[in-house]
């Protein structure tokens, strides 16, 4: 059998972590198991981020490839330099994957466009 300080403990400790305790109706947001603050950087976050695309392609008139390209150019230029700034602070180099993709669908896919252009430029039985 359980000791009396043991069955008080417990009968608190779940008082405590009941959903309709006092905290629990002020720090939480419908219920919910993260603080309304968290909710609240997480709506910012996303309202800032909905800002700045509107701004860029409303506004600035930029363009989603143009954005697509200035990204990807971002990205491969700051591995780049923290592969070669590696060597000088003595830290491990990025770990970048290497993709192997197999050679015959693409061996398929240029030899069906061979025959389709071949016969787009088919005139008269002769090939120009």
């Amino acid at each position: 059998m359980s000791s009396p300080s043991s069955l008080g403990s417990d009968s608190e400790a779940k008082k405590s972590t009941s959903p309709y305790s006092i905290n629990a109706k002020v720090y939480r947001l419908f219920g919910w198991e993260k603080p309304i603050h968290k909710f609240l950087k997480i709506s910012a976050a996303a309202l800032g981020g909905v800002t700045v695309v509107w701004v860029l392609f409303e506004l600035l008139e930029y363009h989603l490839l143009a954005l697509v390209y200035h990204i990807s150019i971002l990205a491969l230029s700051l591995l780049f330099l923290w592969s070669n700034v590696t060597t000088f602070i003595n830290k491990r180099p990025p770990h970048i994957l290497e993709v192997c993709l197999p050679t015959d669908p693409f061996i398929e896919v240029a030899l069906a466009l061979h025959v389709e252009v071949n016969r787009a430029l088919l005139v008269e039985g002769n090939c120009i």
